[in-house]
């Protein structure tokens, strides 16, 4: 098993570091909801499919991340309290590549 340390900033503004598996093929999105970061109901509302920004992130580190599709530039054109750094957590993939990342949670829209 393969894991990567990973820093998010919850919505009360509460910073956790947690491991998160790369070879379970599991999504940013999906290691927010497995140590119930969010309350239940509030992250990945459409399961992940980048319809809902329910997901929404900001990203505070530098690493290089895989580039926006479209469906998820569409997304978040349409989101509340979108940034220069937002992105949807069900887009991001975990792999080794992402070991370090800081992200926090957008706020609830």
């Amino acid at each position: 098993m393969s894991d990567i340390t990973i820093r998010i900033t919850d919505r009360e503004g509460i910073e956790h570091t947690v491991l998160a598996p790369t070879d379970m093929a599991m999504n940013l999105m999906e290691v927010v909801r497995s140590y119930e970061l969010a309350p239940e109901g509030t992250i990945g509302v459409c399961g992940g499919m980048a319809m809902c920004a329910s997901c929404q992130c900001y990203i505070l580190s530098t690493i290089d991340l895989p580039e926006m599709s479209d469906d998820e530039e569409a997304m978040l054109s349409e989101a509340f309290n979108v940034k220069g750094n937002s992105r949807l957590g069900c887009q991001i993939q975990m792999t080794p590549d992402m070991e370090g990342l800081v992200v926090e949670l957008a706020p609830e829209s």
